[in-house]
């Protein structure tokens, strides 16, 4: 059923694999969810001034990796943020969740291969002084 995640399974896929046992309703599930848009807005704005707030970054993975299965929440970071993997990988890095490969992701079933992106090196400086 999951071979691929793309828009129009990519919420059904998100609470097949969430596991928060307090969650206590549809409302908590969405509000983790939107974490992954409050990373991409952190990124998009990194990527537009050079303010990055790695702090931020790291506690929104963080708590989506303590919520989703961990394969299962690296295949909807890297499907939703897909246009940031360059930015993404050295946080998964960091937290040790970047595979070598993931997905299948989108329509084009896209598997994407973790040497193949490379990352930015002020946000390994950033993290290594962390």
């Amino acid at each position: 059923m999951f071979e691929t995640i793309d828009e129009t399974n990519f919420v059904l896929f998100a609470a097949k694999n969430y596991d928060n046992p307090n969650c206590t309703g549809q409302d908590e599930f969405e509000e983790d969810l939107k974490r992954i848009k409050y990373i991409k807005k952190l990124f998009k704005k990194y990527s537009d001034s050079g303010d990055l707030k790695e702090r931020l970054v790291l506690n929104h993975v963080i708590v989506l990796y303590n919520v989703f299965e961990p394969q299962a929440c690296t295949r909807m970071l890297c499907y939703k943020l897909r246009d940031y993997l360059t930015l993404l990988k050295p946080f998964l890095v960091y937290l040790n969740f970047w595979p070598e490969r993931i997905g299948p992701i989108g329509k084009t079933k896209q598997v994407i291969v973790g040497s193949d992106i490379t990352m930015d090196q002020k946000i390994i400086n950033t993290l290594r002084a962390i």
